[in-house]
C-alpha cells in the first residue's frame, strides 16, 4: 500500500496554515488556529478518523475568524487530497450516525473526486465559543470542495449546538476513515470510468 502522507504550506496575505496528515495513522494530532472550538473539532477529525495531523494557522483574526477557517479548510482539504491520490483500491463512499447525548447526526461522504456539499447543522448562536454557525457550514462546504469528495451533513436530533457540531465531525471522521479504508477485494480505482476525478 501506498503512504497516503501530504502536507503543505500555504500563506497569503490574510493567513499562514501549514497542514500535514497521514491518513494511515493512529489518531495523533497537534492542531493550533487559535480558535478553541475550532481545535477541538479538528481534534475529533483526526482521533475519531484514525488520521494523524498537524495544523498550524495563523492570521488576520482581529477582523474575525472568517479568513482563518476558510483557508484551514482549504489547506486540509487539498492535502487530504493530495494523500487520497488516485484513490487506488478504497472503498470510496460511506457514511457514519454519530450520537454525542441528545445530538444526533448523519455524515455520508464519496471520494470519487467532486467536490460538493450539502449541509443541514441546525445551529444557532450559543455555545460554540468563537465558532460561529456560518463558519461551521462554510468550514464543512470549503473542506469537500477542495478535498474533491462529496459530503452530505444531516444533524438528525439535538439541542446543544456544540454537542451538535461535535456529532458532525466525529460522523465525518468516522465516515472519511471507512470510505478510505482499502478493500482487498478491490482491483484498481473504485469507478466505472476507470479514474476518480
Amino acid at each position: 500500500m501506498a503512504n497516503r502522507t501530504a502536507k503543505l504550506n500555504r500563506e497569503t496575505g490574510e493567513t499562514q496554515v501549514s497542514v500535514s496528515l497521514d491518513l494511515d495513522g493512529s489518531g495523533q494530532y497537534r492542531i493550533d488556529t487559535g480558535n478553541g472550538m475550532l481545535d477541538h473539532m479538528l481534534a475529533q477529525l483526526s482521533r475519531h478518523g484514525l488520521i494523524d495531523l498537524d495544523i498550524s494557522a495563523k492570521g488576520d483574526v482581529h477582523v474575525g475568524w472568517h479568513h482563518l477557517v476558510e483557508d484551514t479548510a482549504i489547506v486540509l482539504g487539498r492535502v487530504l487530497n493530495e494523500a487520497v491520490g488516485d484513490g487506488q483500491g478504497i472503498v470510496r463512499t460511506a457514511h457514519a450516525y454519530v450520537p454525542l447525548d441528545e445530538a444526533l447526526a448523519l455524515a455520508a461522504v464519496d471520494f470519487g473526486g467532486r467536490g460538493y456539499a450539502v449541509v443541514d447543522a441546525q445551529l444557532t448562536d450559543t455555545d460554540m465559543g468563537d465558532l460561529s454557525p456560518q463558519l461551521v457550514h462554510h468550514f464543512l462546504e470549503t473542506l469537500a470542495i477542495e478535498g474533491r469528495f462529496n459530503l452530505h451533513v444531516r444533524i438528525l436530533a439535538g439541542a446543544s449546538n456544540h454537542h451538535k457540531t461535535e456529532s458532525i465531525f466525529k460522523a465525518l471522521a468516522r465516515a472519511t476513515r471507512a470510505a478510505l479504508t482499502h478493500d482487498p477485494r478491490r482491483m484498481g480505482v473504485p469507478s466505472t470510468k476507470g479514474i476518480i476525478g
